[in-house]
């Protein structure tokens, strides 16, 4: 029926099947650590909903479900039995084709029980000529038209309360059958098909490798896990719809589907060179909501921008390695808009989070760290933590020489003096001699924890003193698993296997602080961190953590954050080694 598969095979259970732009995805995952039996068409639209089952038959008529196993590669999804096949694919990001031959197949909606206000309302549209299904989770219609083949049977159109609802296809005198599913709004012309399958299959194929080619040309051998880091990145990449104002990766099309606001600087650092377009819209997607206080937001989706929590002001940082990545240079006014910006978010620490007379900002909660649950805030939430004054060190540096790009000399001055009076009061206040501490934004009190967040001041690079960053190190080493940074000492009394901030290793922690080691010189443990955390993806994949003593992936397995930064470790690994000189290169 189609040709070879091409681009890199993998498990739907793992990784949800869809294509740029899409706000849906087929995958058997239909809540947060849920899994179906058959796989589900799930929209992302007003929140994560399962709203279509999809069910291979071996008799329509009576529904009997077909045992087949289920394939995916970039640009096709099949189920394949003994008795024949079913093959989905998009040929838009808002229509997926549907194709069998010695199988029937089912789709029905996955809500069974219909009410006032919730579940899938199943009906024929004569004016259309097609079956649709209304959900009131997504706000959408789903449209199912028949290209050829028999409808089999239908169930439940029009009727209201319990029962299943959807239609059955089996193949027409020839042998086939095909069906168009479309996502929509209110309403659209009749859908006509406009290219054969074979077509759209290898459309959303050159897509993909188009793609791939350009965020990764550098891939090889040496980087197995390259294509399909691309692939998790460029299928979890959704439309501007909703509050979501610019296309945007979404950290997955698992139950893990906002963009949260430090996750998108991984992301917009991977895409740059390749995709500098969507890579500028990723660093900028947060700063659309910042408010009036200039705080980011926690978190945006497509109907849902949350400000109960922030995030670390990592975007400074962020933004200095964009700019060197990007493959050209900024114009004024871009370097401008991202000043203001800064600027602003720069603002909210040093007013909104810094108590009277102190001179270090605070978070209000793990939280606002990223670090939710993180040893560090055991004891108290409300802390002074060294990693916040760091970031904050960095942005400042950064706000400083864009004012001086931009001829506000006297602003550059003032964001330098802020930097060096901050580093300073971190130095005075927080430092031991051997370790960072944390201090209770109430009371006063310190504390250190066996958490990595105390180590990450390591991302202050060549700003520290040589006898810091080298004690720092030492510390980190002892975090270094075989397979890369525990966020907790594993020999800690609160180290968790799956204890999300205590204990598993995560992406962002791994790439500040492989860049903090490597420009304070210490490159050798820096090319060591980036190696077992290329190492890990490339075995275990692309979970949003993994267990630090086995590698195994924990929670959500399809993270953008955690395959963007593989793109970005390897990417720069390939240029260190053209270089010849181990030292990196923008």
């Amino acid at each position: 029926m189609t040709a070879a598969p091409s681009g890199p095979a993998f498990p739907v259970h793992d990784i949800p099947f869809s294509v740029y732009g899409s706000w849906f995805d087929i995958s058997p995952v239909v809540a947060e650590k849920t899994y179906a039996e058959d796989l589900h068409l799930v929209s992302h639209q007003n929140g994560m909903h399962a709203v279509l089952r999809l069910v291979p038959l071996g008799d329509a008529a009576s529904g009997e479900r077909a045992e087949t196993r289920v394939e995916a590669t970039p640009g096709l999804l099949t189920w394949a039995g003994g008795s024949g096949r079913v093959e989905l694919a998009y040929e838009a990001p808002d229509t997926v084709r549907l194709r069998g031959r010695g199988l029937g197949f089912g789709v029905f909606a996955a809500a069974r029980t219909l009410t006032p206000f919730s579940g899938t309302y199943f009906f024929h549209d004569p004016a259309a000529n097609g079956h649709v299904f209304t959900s009131y989770e997504t706000g959408r219609r789903y449209r199912v038209t028949l290209l050829s083949g028999t409808l089999a049977r239908t169930a439940g159109a029009q009727s209201l309360g319990g029962g299943e609802r959807g239609l059955a296809v089996i193949a027409s005198a020839d042998g086939g059958w095909e069906i168009a599913i479309e996502e929509l709004d209110a309403a659209r012309p009749p859908y006509v098909p406009s290219v054969a399958f074979d077509d759209v299959v290898a459309a959303a194929r050159g897509a993909f490798a188009a793609f791939v080619d350009a965020v990764a040309p550098w891939r090889s051998a040496a980087t197995p896990a390259a294509e399909l880091a691309a692939y998790v990145v460029w299928s979890a990449t959704v439309s501007a719809k909703g509050l979501v104002t610019r296309p945007g990766v979404l950290m997955s099309k698992h139950w893990m589907d906002k963009v949260w606001s430090w996750d998108h600087c991984f992301n917009a650092l991977a895409l740059a060179p390749g995709s500098p377009q969507l890579a500028w819209d990723q660093y900028h997607l947060p700063f659309d909501h910042q408010d009036e206080s200039g705080a980011l937001p926690d978190s945006v989706t497509h109907s849902e921008v949350l400000y109960n929590f922030v995030k670390p002001p990592i975007h400074g940082w962020a933004f200095g390695h964009l700019r060197r990545s990007l493959p050209r240079p900024l114009g004024r006014a871009e370097l401008a808009e991202v000043y203001e910006r800064l600027e602003r978010w720069t603002g909210f620490w040093l007013t909104a989070r810094r108590a009277p007379g102190a001179e270090l900002p605070y978070y209000q909660h793990g939280n606002d760290s990223g670090w939710d649950n993180a040893t560090t805030f055991a004891s108290e939430r409300v802390v002074v933590t060294a990693d916040l004054s760091a970031f904050l060190v960095l942005q400042l540096h950064e706000l400083a020489e864009l004012a001086a790009e931009l001829d506000k000399p006297d602003e550059a001055i003032r964001w330098t003096r802020t930097a060096e009076e901050i580093q300073a009061a971190l130095l005075d206040q927080l430092w031991t001699g051997d370790r960072f501490v944390a201090r209770s934004a109430g009371s006063g009190e310190t504390w250190s924890s066996a958490s990595l967040l105390d180590l990450m001041p390591v991302v202050l690079g060549e700003h520290l003193p040589a006898e810091v960053a080298g004690a720092l190190a030492d510390h980190i080493k002892a975090h270094l698993t075989p397979y890369g940074l525990a966020t907790e000492l594993p020999g800690s009394p609160h180290y968790l296997p799956d204890g999300y901030w205590r204990g598993p290793i995560w992406a962002p922690a791994t790439v500040l602080i492989e860049d903090g080691l490597r420009r304070a010189g210490h490159r050798r443990l820096a090319d060591d961190i980036s190696a077992r955390f290329r190492a890990l993806c490339e075995t275990h994949g692309f979970a949003e953590n993994f267990d630090a003593l086995t590698g195994t992936g924990l929670r959500d397995r399809a993270y953008t954050w955690t395959a963007g930064s593989y793109l970005l470790l390897a990417r720069d690994h390939h240029r260190r080694a053209e270089a010849g000189n181990g030292t990196a290169v923008a």
